[in-house]
């Protein structure tokens, strides 16, 4: 038998470092982290934010997780530094591979966040896929022309 010794328990507050989350849309695949008590940047394999997604319609789709987060009156009190690894796919994919992991990610940091982002089909995965060419076929449906003779 050990001897019973009456001991203090410390509470001590364990800070993560980030917080990661994956997205993925068609064949691109989104690594996405959030640093919290940084400086506010946005960082898309290794080049800023305005100059990996020129087009304000993609920039949009990227940000409207926070967009929605910050209007429902959520306070974010710490300024977050997002790191983002995108592979595979097209540039449209690689956009809404990334606002799904940026809306996993808070979910990560805030479970309340759940619900709204839920209801706005943020934390939806798009299932669809190109369909894979059959043989026989030009692509996956098209047939070549018939001809009679």
């Amino acid at each position: 038998m050990t001897p019973t010794t009456t001991t203090k328990k410390k509470t001590t507050k364990i800070v993560a470092r980030y917080v990661e989350a994956v997205g993925r849309r068609k064949t691109s695949v989104a690594r996405v982290r959030l640093t919290p008590n940084v400086k506010q940047t946005i960082l898309i394999n290794d080049r800023p934010f305005e100059n990996y997604f020129h087009i304000v319609d993609l920039q949009r789709i990227v940000m409207s997780p926070f967009v929605l987060v910050f209007a429902g009156g959520v306070p974010m009190t710490e300024k977050w530094a997002i790191s983002i690894h995108v592979r595979g796919g097209g540039i449209h994919s690689q956009a809404e591979a990334i606002s799904l992991g940026i809306a996993r990610a808070l979910i990560k940091i805030t479970p309340e966040l759940r619900v709204p982002l839920k209801q706005k089909k943020f934390l939806t995965r798009d299932p669809r896929m190109k369909e894979r060419r059959k043989f026989g076929l030009k692509k996956a449906r098209k047939a070549p022309q018939w001809s009679k003779r």
